[in-house]
């Protein structure tokens, strides 16, 4: 006799196959997650990242968006505050008067254009340490608000969500119709068997 019929003692003391090891969705939004899935997800999301950075596309990606990151946020940082503040400072002091803010502006440049050369390159040292101040000032607050947003990271993030739903859902299909799984599975392998069909066994395959 064939060690494999199509009979349903054999469907009844047949096994499907496991659930993969992703985020469950059967399990409650308090219930902490398994550590082994856990460290399914960061392994996968490890072995994705790796896969990536040796991309040439998404390598120059990222060195492209560094570049804009860093320029973007260098000219906001020297280019705007020290001047604003560079104006907005003497306004608040002349009392948002323009006409006095016109006559002290005019009166410091007679000074300055008026003054030694030693006491000219001493305030263009001062301006110059007070712009580098103020925008190195700002542009570390500016990193620390808005830190740089990786592309790798970006592509592993939509990987992972892809990846999760996946075999969620499959998780989902197995452990909802456990029976329909291993009769397909078991149908399957007696198609492909070379085991000769009786006309019960024939009738019971879908």
């Amino acid at each position: 006799m064939s060690p494999i019929e199509n009979t349903s003692g054999n469907l009844a003391d047949s096994q499907g196959p496991k659930p993969s090891p992703a985020l469950s969705t059967r399990q409650a939004p308090g219930d902490p997650v398994p550590a082994r899935e856990v460290a399914a997800y960061w392994d996968e999301r490890r072995r994705y990242l790796k896969s990536i950075r040796k991309t040439p596309a998404v390598r120059h990606h990222y060195w492209r968006a560094m570049a804009v990151y860093l320029l973007r946020h260098a000219v906001w940082s020297f280019g705007f505050f020290p001047v604003f503040f560079a104006f907005w400072i003497p306004l608040v002091l002349a009392q948002f008067n323009p006409v006095v803010l016109a006559n002290d502006a005019i009166a410091l440049l007679q000074d300055f254009s008026g003054g030694n050369p030693e006491l000219q390159a001493n305030t263009l040292s001062t301006l110059l340490i007070a712009w580098a101040s103020v925008g190195g000032f700002f542009l570390i607050f500016d990193f620390v608000l808005s830190p740089f947003r990786s592309p790798y990271e970006y592509e592993a993030d939509v990987y992972m969500h892809a990846w999760e739903h996946q075999y969620s859902t499959t998780d989902a299909f197995l452990s909802t119709s456990p029976t329909t799984s291993s009769s397909t599975l078991f149908s399957s392998t007696g198609s492909n068997s070379s085991l000769s069909k009786t006309p019960s066994n024939t009738a019971e395959v879908p």
